[in-house]
């Protein structure tokens, strides 16, 4: 069995180590861990890896955020896996920060990313990983606040995210989405 997991983010340095990237920051943690690097391919930077035996694609897509729907069908399509057997990570204004929640579906949440898969691929029928950023920021400030790097105070939490992140995602595709959501969404 085949698997995507797609990280969502923006390409470029200056947004390398933004709220943002959060869910390249995690591909990018398993793929040291594998010890798999990244290739510049056709709508994206994608790594292949093992998880016990199952292949598992990881996906940086380089369509900027707001287009992310784009390399999602492309490769989901190349690689011939099935929907179900794919995993979206971002980044969620709506849980606080440090707290992660896998769901089987559900709406974007009004995260542009999100809506842009769900309008190119006709539905919402996707498993995700939402990665709190907080929501410390003033009116009007939203763009600021998630295209900001972490502060200091922040690092040790942004790193304990990554770490069970990658732990919840390895689990994924040798225990399914109902188990891994069982054992690793943060509660509150």
């Amino acid at each position: 069995m085949k698997y995507l997991f797609v990280g969502l983010g923006n390409p470029g340095n200056e947004y390398a180590n933004t709220r943002h990237n959060i869910g390249f920051m995690i591909l990018d943690q398993l793929a040291e861990e594998s010890e798999v690097s990244f290739s510049t391919k056709r709508h994206g930077d994608l790594a292949q890896m093992k998880i016990k035996g199952r292949q598992v694609h990881l996906l940086k897509p380089n369509t900027y955020m707001n287009l992310s729907g784009k390399a999602v069908r492309y490769w989901l399509h190349e690689l011939k896996i099935d929907q179900s057997s794919m995993i979206v990570i971002t980044d969620d204004l709506a849980i606080p920060l440090g707290k992660i929640r896998f769901r089987k579906k559900g709406s974007s949440g009004g995260h542009n990313g999100m809506a842009n898969i769900e309008e190119v691929l006709g539905n919402d029928n996707y498993n995700r990983l939402r990665i709190g950023i907080g929501n410390e920021f003033s009116k009007g400030k939203q763009v600021d606040y998630v295209l900001s790097d972490f502060n200091e105070e922040e690092l040790a939490l942004k790193n304990e995210v990554i770490k069970k992140s990658g732990e919840g995602l390895k689990a994924f595709p040798l225990i399914g989405m109902d188990r891994t959501m069982n054992q690793y969404n943060s509660k509150n």
